[in-house]
């Protein structure tokens, strides 16, 4: 019997060396890094017969044809990581499924469908501040004001992806068929503590959350730490306080709510003046789009009642979200029966951060399987995930795929 788990573990070992210096791994999209990955998953892909091709968004695609006039199941997740994050976010999505297709070609299996396996660039968004390129691209949503943006170098994404080789002039064309498409699964860590806590390998999503971020700056005014008396004190920092512990006792006292203040710029931002402006951003996610909304119309008014009570003028700004992507009901029942034969429980539950299928959800039905991580820890050089547990998530995976045999077809 073949061993998936230990072949997961070396493979992800190998993939883990391709990184820039320093702790961890570190592999941005469209760089020497991503080159490497590409070459290395692509001599992989060949090897387990599939056809291999790079689109111009810098998705690397694995097709396993089926028969002619049949629909195409995706399946994959993201080959670049956050500055120093561990192995297995991302990358673990693109390897399982590869073995998942071994595995079927070892037991004689033939599916009825085309297979793709899709190694996205640029998920984390660490280069540029845009990301979900190439599932956008696929989905027919790719937005090419996007190309214009700049790294921290000053280089444009057009000129990244020219230097790469590819024409973003053509991502446009990437678009697929929805009447073909007949769902994408994606693999993931799970990026929490639930999976650890239930003594269970594998998870079934029900939904990724919704996020909505929002810009806050209050404005004080500063003086010397060591005069200035504490009555009549406008002190930015002490308001910013305020609000970051009333949005988390919201969230906290809220179900399905998180909420996060992440980001903090204080001015002057030193130790003897009283702070005189602060900037902020806070964060809000939910699996329902009515309590995430609900939570941002509550965080301006905390506002505006601590701008009041404190005597400090703080704007406010909604600047960015995204609404939830349930999963697919059928796809979610197949997934659970998946994992309930590779010998778990088949729990659902959640997924609190984004991922590729948040885009993919624009072209076709989603299911997300997420594999226990230790401690929940991810985004950090000591993120793991079992080869154990991997080993049966390739098990589910190839489940799956044959239990979709049966209805084949978008």
């Amino acid at each position: 019997m073949t061993d998936w788990g230990t072949l997961a573990e070396q493979r992800l070992r190998d993939l883990s060396a391709i990184s820039e210096p320093g702790p961890g791994v570190t592999r941005r999209p469209f760089t020497a890094e991503h080159r490497a990955a590409i070459d290395y998953l692509s001599d992989w892909m060949r090897q387990v017969g599939l056809t291999v091709t790079l689109d111009d968004a810098g998705t690397l695609v694995g097709r396993l044809d089926g028969p002619d006039g049949t629909g195409t199941l995706y399946t994959g997740s993201h080959q670049d990581s956050v500055r120093e994050g561990g192995a297995y976010d991302g990358i673990m999505g693109v390897a399982l499924p590869i073995l998942a297709l071994e595995k079927l070609r070892e037991d004689g299996v033939h599916l009825p469908f085309a297979v793709e396996v899709l190694a996205f660039a640029d998920e984390e968004g660490i280069r540029f501040p845009t990301a979900l390129i190439g599932p956008r691209a696929l989905a027919g949503t790719f937005d090419a004001r996007v190309l214009d943006l700049k790294d921290n170098t000053g280089v444009t994404l057009r000129t990244a992806l020219e230097r790469f080789g590819l024409q973003p002039d053509n991502i446009p064309t990437l678009a697929r068929a929805p009447e073909t498409a007949i769902g994408f699964l994606e693999t993931h860590i799970e990026q929490g503590p639930v999976l650890e806590a239930e003594n269970e390998a594998l998870g079934v999503v029900s939904t990724i959350c919704g996020i909505e971020r929002h810009q806050v700056t209050v404005y004080g005014r500063t003086g010397h730490a060591g005069t200035l008396p504490m009555q009549g004190r406008k002190d930015a920092l002490v308001a910013a306080a305020t609000l970051v512990t009333a949005l988390n006792r919201l969230a906290s006292e809220t179900v399905d709510l998180r909420a996060t203040v992440g980001e903090l710029h204080v001015e002057p931002n030193v130790v003897n003046a009283v702070p005189r402006e602060v900037r902020l951003t806070a964060e809000i996610r939910s699996p329902d789009d009515t309590v995430r909304e609900s939570a941002g119309h509550a965080l301006h008014r905390i506002v505006s009642k601590v701008a009041e009570t404190l005597g400090l003028p703080i704007d406010v700004t909604r600047t960015y979200f995204q609404i939830a992507e349930p999963c697919d009901p059928e796809m979610i029942k197949t997934l659970c029966d998946s994992v309930r034969e590779a010998g778990g429980r088949g729990p659902v539950l959640p997924s609190g951060a984004t991922h590729d299928a948040s885009a993919m959800a624009a072209l076709c039905p989603i299911a997300m399987l997420f594999v226990r991580c230790r401690e929940g820890v991810s985004h950090d050089p000591s993120e793991h995930a079992s080869a154990a547990d991997m080993g049966q998530a390739v098990e589910a995976i190839a489940d799956f795929l044959a239990r979709r045999s049966a209805r084949a077809g978008p």
